[in-house]
């Protein structure tokens, strides 16, 4: 059996080439080697990336029992819990699936939206005026804060305060190569991952103890809440299961660990496009001006477009994988089985067939067009795309339309924002570091 080409470094070169320089290395990759090609990282074998629209179908509608996303992620286990739907195959992902969705489909969004808006603007409050500063910080706390209140339905408190400490000790990056090196290599003593693990725990111990207390609560009569958390609660699979308390510890760090970072990066990417680019800035500061209610934010085509534009050229996940099971036939080439089948969606994303300039932000491109999920996949694909989707962007929507009437920003440094890696994330380096120029006075009058 012949894979595609790829580069012939060793494999750890080939790795610390992947989270030292990821973009560079795709696309030399990919003018070298061509579309598929193949590339290896130690302990975790041989990847086949594609990028094309009519290849990438062929992998999110391939056979589900052949073409396994829980095996290929399980390296996220020690962070996500063995639960977790990310971790799933077959039967038990579809049910896992089944019962996870409800409570994120885009009819409950409105539910979350002046939630959402409060704590942007009260976040936005305490940016600095006139100084450098790093807004991915500011955006995690804005997305840390929605996850505290929408999805654990949490209130401030003691327990509050304690849980947030928790998890931003538990969510500090470790360096970005540690994500792809098979745990075995990195349980030591004094280890980082060790102190990780010990974290993790003291996070899990902290959940339990709210989802005890909200399920006693139910038992006794209670009313259920609207936060996501009491909405799986109550989930019922199709034999009238609910969910185990493992089960919904897992999803609740997978919700966390999913939507946490990887919306407050894509957040400072979206204010590093629209600064890079301020004729796209000022134009959609005009499309939202007046809009008080958040909800109707989320409404707003322009607003929806520059999301779509950011997610397109600046993508949070650089990949998804599928391991084969069996072996299969890709492209023309007989694939042994545990190959992982790697749509590159950085790659695809940067096709000049699909996206004609493709370095060009422009989000006039998405107007009127109908998405092809084969060529834009920001959240995955297939039965296996995140289900978060609705809910990151529309948060996205939110926060950026909260912000950008209300200040006056521009880059801290002029030019491209570059990319660094930041654990399994594609994040703007220094976190976008902007400088508030002032702060709109009718704004002002509206935040009070």
């Amino acid at each position: 059996m012949a894979l595609p080409p790829g580069p012939r470094e060793p494999a750890i070169v080939q790795l610390v080439q992947f989270t030292q320089r990821p973009l560079e290395w795709l696309d030399d990759c990919a003018r070298r080697y061509g579309d598929p090609f193949t590339s290896h990282f130690p302990g975790l074998g041989a990847f086949v990336l594609a990028s094309s629209p009519a290849l990438i179908k062929e992998i999110f509608t391939g056979d589900a029992d052949v073409l396994h996303a829980g095996k290929a992620n399980a390296m996220l286990e020690p962070f996500v819990g063995k639960h977790s739907v990310l971790l799933l195959d077959g039967a038990p992902h579809l049910r896992q699936r089944r019962l996870l969705s409800p409570p994120m489909r885009g009819e409950r969004m409105q539910a979350y939206a002046s939630l959402i808006g409060e704590i942007t603007r009260a976040e936005l409050a305490r940016m600095p005026v006139g100084e450098p500063f790093s807004l991915h910080e500011h955006m995690q706390s804005i997305t840390l804060e929605v996850i505290l209140r929408a999805v654990f339905g949490l209130e401030e408190g003691a327990h509050m305060r304690s849980l947030r400490s928790l998890l931003l000790a538990m969510l500090e990056p470790p360096p970005a190569i540690m994500a792809f090196i098979p745990v075995r290599y990195l349980d030591f003593p004094l280890s980082p991952y060790r102190t990780f693990v010990k974290r993790r725990a003291a996070v899990t111990r902290s959940l339990r103890e709210v989802i005890r207390a909200r399920r006693a609560a139910l038992a006794a009569g209670g009313e259920p809440g609207t936060d996501i958390l009491s909405l799986l609660l109550t989930a019922r699979d199709e034999v009238g299961a609910p969910m185990t308390e493992d089960e919904l510890c897992d999803e609740l760090v997978t919700m966390l660990v999913a939507g946490h970072e990887t919306t407050a990066t894509a957040l400072s990417w979206a204010f590093a496009c629209l600064l890079e680019h301020r004729h796209v800035a000022e134009r959609l500061r005009a499309e939202i001006a007046g809009e008080e209610d958040p909800a109707a934010l989320a409404g707003v085509e322009y607003l929806d477009l520059v999301v779509k534009e950011t997610l397109r050229l600046r993508p949070v996940i650089p990949d998804v994988v599928r391991k084969t099971q069996r072996p299969v036939t890709f492209a023309g080439h007989e694939l042994p089985a545990g190959v992982s089948l790697t749509p590159c969606i950085h790659l695809a994303h940067r096709r000049p067939e699909s996206w004609p300039d493709p370095d060009r932000f422009d989000p006039e491109r998405f107007r009127g067009a109908k998405l092809d999920p084969y060529a834009w996949f920001p959240f995955g694909g297939g039965i296996r795309r995140c289900i978060g989707m609705a809910f990151a962007m529309y948060e996205m929507k939110i926060v950026l339309g909260t912000i950008l009437p209300r200040v006056e920003l521009r880059l801290a440094k002029p030019g491209t924002v570059p990319v660094v890696r930041r654990t399994i994330t594609l994040a703007p380096k220094h976190g976008t570091r902007v400088i508030i120029e002032g702060r709109r006075r009718d704004a002002a009058r509206r935040v009070a």
